[in-house]
């Protein structure tokens, strides 16, 4: 089925912070930036997915300012691709129908009947060829004018999901946009009207849609012309399309007032905004594989069970639980006759729920913000494209760290107000810069990075340089930093 000349984009949604898979993911390393089943990240898999069907030039990711610069360094272990992938920048998370009409507005400036593929970053698909056909389905429907979605034929009657009842087969009405094509009409029996959308039910009302046979799980993955979506959005949400022409007339997306714009935008998803109000949606049933780890029970639908119901993951040890989710850091983490729970154990934080309340994790994270804790912020250890750094002790007036370099890696040269440094090697070598000195600091040395003397940190050899880093003043966290140059074009 040849999908025709027409711009065909990706759209990918990675704004979100993940607060529901906390402690496992962090405001600035969320669950798609996880691996979570597979050999990669919930991102890249997204990615990859879309491989030798959408040009990497045609892949989009929209997100906000703060991640927008750590997804870059995550995308580079996808090589040559990784460079050519392109960017929306969100000042801030405003729900999916402002992300999609920011998208939109944006994509239609290059081609205004390209056709866009919405889609999360967080979702897991098995079967990436069936999820090919179907949106090969699925763009050649939206070119006729239509706003086409994947049903999930459920496999269960799931409550956390929420569902699509789909109607008469789109070969029983006519099209608003003249005939239909030739593979689009020989796969009439494949695609239906949407008759309703319906939030997540309750046990009673989902096994009702399991056995009418004709309600699918709403897959959140969406396919329509780019011009048509902005007339839909013109349609039933005015408001937000006033704002949106606003914003088309910018000439520069960085300044205050599209941060005030966009901010001002109506916080609503697309679903209830435009999908549930528009009489132009398909639905294209679907079994991919397809998973959407909205919390962390979605677990158990991807990870390996044992014979008692339990996926134990990492340094784990049970005996007799039923039905639990314990996943495990590099500390041996014990559990005796659980049932229905759920405990997660990473380096600086230890969730232990119950399964039937862990969707209240995000008050946990909530109390940490209000607390200003910086647990719900970051890890430990985290990821730099430079290489990682793990704190291992933080006090008053003081912070530790192991710091890895990778290879040739340098850090960019920068200045502290508040805080000295004392470097000490450990492994390989370090060229330090000092004010206006260069030299090498070999292992077992060390030196000193006085208060407000600019400096840089570089590893020359061939091999990861580590040392530990001790830090010591009146403030020391990570935002006291002034960088004058970097060679990974951070700010």
């Amino acid at each position: 089925m040849g999908l025709g000349a027409k711009m065909i984009c990706a759209v990918i949604l990675a704004g979100g912070k993940g607060t529901r898979f906390w402690p496992l993911s962090r405001e600035n390393c969320p669950k798609q930036m996880l691996n979570i089943v597979g050999e990669d990240t919930l991102l890249r898999q997204t990615i990859k997915r879309l491989h030798k069907f959408i040009s990497s030039d045609n892949v989009w990711i929209i997100t906000t300012d703060i991640l927008a610069q750590d997804i870059r360094f995550h995308l580079k272990p996808l090589g040559a691709d990784a460079d050519r992938i392109r960017f929306i920048i969100e000042p801030s998370g405003r729900n999916t129908a402002p992300a999609v009409a920011l998208a939109a507005i944006t994509l239609s400036k290059l081609a205004s009947d390209s056709v866009m593929v919405v889609m999360p970053s967080d979702h897991i698909i098995t079967d990436t060829k069936q999820f090919q056909n179907k949106l090969r389905l699925a763009i050649e429907a939206a070119e006729e004018g239509y706003l086409v979605t994947f049903g999930i034929v459920p496999a269960r009657p799931e409550t956390a999901y929420g569902y699509i009842r789909s109607g008469k087969p789109l070969a029983k009405e006519p099209l608003a946009k003249g005939p239909p094509s030739a593979s689009v009409k020989n796969s009439c029996n494949e695609i239906f009207h949407a008759e309703g959308f319906f939030e997540k039910p309750d046990l009673k009302t989902a096994e009702t849609f399991l056995r009418q046979g004709n309600h699918y799980w709403n897959s959140g993955i969406f396919v329509w012309k780019t011009s048509k979506i902005l007339e839909e959005i013109k349609r039933y949400l005015p408001s937000l399309y006033r704002g949106l022409q606003k914003i088309g007339k910018l000439n520069d997306l960085r300044n205050e007032t599209f941060k005030e714009l966009y901010s001002s935008l109506e916080s609503i998803s697309i679903d209830h905004g435009v999908m549930e109000k528009s009489r132009d949606v398909l639905v294209i049933p679907a079994d991919f594989g397809w998973c959407d780890l909205g919390n962390l029970t979605a677990l158990g639908d991807v990870l390996e069970r044992d014979e008692r119901g339990n996926i134990l993951q990492g340094n784990a040890i049970d005996i007799g639980s039923e039905n639990c989710t314990v996943i495990a850091c590099d500390r041996v983490l014990a559990t005796i006759g659980l049932k229905d729970t759920v405990v997660i154990d990473t380096a600086d934080a230890t969730l232990v729920s119950s399964k039937e309340m862990v969707h209240e994790v995000r008050k946990v994270v909530e109390t940490l913000k209000r607390n200003n804790r910086e647990e719900h912020l970051v890890h430990r250890t985290v990821e730099r494209p430079w290489g990682s750094y793990t704190v291992l002790e933080k006090g008053d007036r003081y912070k530790i760290k192991r710091i890895v370099l990778h290879p040739k890696a340098r850090l960019s040269l920068q200045v502290h107000q508040h805080r000295s440094e004392h470097w000490v090697v450990v492994s390989g070598t370090a060229r330090v810069t000092r004010g206006e000195e260069v030299f090498d600091v070999q292992s077992n040395e060390s030196t000193f990075i006085p208060l407000a003397s600019k400096h840089r940190l570089e590893n020359p050899g061939l091999l990861p340089l580590q040392i530990i880093e001790i830090q010591s003043g009146d403030y020391v966290e990570e935002d006291d930093i002034e960088r004058f140059d970097d060679a990974y074009g951070r700010t």
